[in-house]
């Protein structure tokens, strides 16, 4: 009885933790139903392939030629390139495999930068696009993309994120656990969303926008996210981003933990950036409308003080909880609770990474198994990395090196087709 008072103060912080989970649990619920869908459309609109490198000789001319592979009229689709800080052959690469050339003018620090710049350029001086497909360097592009992204566009959609799939899952645990966390996006959140009328999340390529909406509020970012700026912006002027689950593209994902942590470090860095300058827009915008929206789009840029705030409460609770049964002399029924739990919370991870890889049409071989296992542990390190952007946060944009080096026709397509 003594130490019961100390059990309903630790009951009591806890409980901002625990809505937030409760929250994302119910809201992962609605990822369990069916995607959503187009209907599907002839080829009509105008569309730009667009794609900012740096350094990306080896793989640029394998994401040309695969755009220009597939299923999109010729006439209708065009792939522009953006070199940029670049100190190989890039730009002859991309010109011998046929893309269009755009030379920023300015200095890009980011990606942001570079779109901003190109789209610019594209409105005033070269306006002929319905929409533009953005891609990072690295990706291959599904045959059936471009005419998927076309429906979209008719259906009246401005702005959509594709599915975004991996090229090399099976390389490390870490590429395969980065790819599990897609998949996991795909299903638990993009599709959520949308399937609870709310809007999808940018993920940085695979990506549409309309020329209409580009001419309404151009592209301009500042963070270290241009993806979570973007959506937060769109947001902001009302309009939600559609998730077109059947417009597929294949990422590489980083192999080593070292380079996963710098780009993570980025991604929540940058995360902390559209929090700090846009919260305050978000919430006034919920108070004008009472559309949740808004706050749904602030609890997810919070994720970065969940994931630390959380991660110390369970340790502080497990250290309070063992003190308080060393002293009593015997094994306290809440420390014993606790500490199950938190271990099963461990295999639930395992089991999420099993079930998501099955539910979603996947195949377990498409990723290492010690993947399955680790994946929790990727998950974990972020509280270090987000331990470390707070007190070090990053503050240029480090280029990945990739070395992925294969074609459209390499990859195993069969898992991603099931779904459809």
């Amino acid at each position: 009885m003594y130490f019961n008072p100390i059990y309903i103060i630790l009951a009591i912080l806890g409980i901002p933790l625990a809505l937030y989970s409760i929250y994302y649990f119910i809201l992962s619920l609605f990822g369990l139903f069916k995607y959503e869908s187009f209907e599907k459309t002839e080829p009509k609109n105008k569309l730009a392939a667009v794609i900012a490198a740096r350094n990306e000789g080896s793989v640029i001319g394998l994401l040309i030629d695969s755009i220009k592979k597939t299923n999109y009229p010729e006439e209708l689709l065009d792939v522009w390139v953006i070199p940029n800080n670049c100190t190989d052959n890039t730009e002859e690469i991309a010109r011998e495999h046929g893309a269009k050339i755009y030379n920023p003018k300015l200095a890009v620090h980011s990606k942001g930068d570079a779109l901003k710049e190109f789209f610019e350029y594209s409105i005033e001086e070269n306006d002929i696009y319905d929409a533009f497909c953005i891609f990072d360097a690295d990706n291959l592009v599904d045959a059936d993309f471009f005419n998927r992204m076309n429906d979209v566009v008719e259906s009246g959609e401005l702005v959509a994120q594709g599915y975004r799939e991996s090229k090399n899952p099976k390389d490390s645990w870490i590429s395969g656990s980065q790819t599990i966390f897609y998949w996991i996006t795909n299903r638990f959140l993009n599709c959520s969303r949308r399937n609870l009328k709310m809007s999808a999340v940018l993920n940085g390529t695979g990506f549409m926008v309309t020329s209409k909406l580009i001419k309404e509020m151009g592209f301009d970012t500042f963070t270290m996210t241009e993806d979570i700026e973007y959506s937060t912006q769109c947001l902001l002027r009302g309009h939600r981003i559609a998730f077109a689950s059947k417009a597929i593209v294949y990422d590489e994902h980083p192999t080593d933990f070292d380079v996963s942590w710098n780009q993570r470090k980025r991604w929540s860095t940058g995360i902390i950036q559209v929090l700090y300058g846009y919260s305050e827009q978000l919430y006034k915008k919920y108070k004008e409308t009472k559309d949740w929206i808004y706050m749904d789009m602030i609890i997810y840029l919070v994720a970065p003080y969940f994931q630390v705030i959380s991660t110390i409460y369970t340790f502080f609770c497990l250290t309070i909880y063992g003190i308080i049964t060393f002293f009593c002399g015997y094994a306290e029924i809440i420390f014993l609770f606790s500490f199950i739990s938190y271990i099963l919370g461990i295999f639930g991870t395992v089991a999420l990474t099993v079930f998501t890889t099955l539910y979603d049409k996947h195949k377990i071989k498409q990723c290492l198994n010690r993947t399955y296992i680790a994946f929790w542990y990727f998950i974990f390190s972020w509280f270090f990395i987000n331990i470390e952007v707070f007190f070090k946060p990053q503050t240029t944009w480090d280029p990945i090196e990739h070395k992925k080096s294969i074609s459209i026709n390499e990859l195993d397509l069969q898992p991603i087709r099931a779904h459809e």
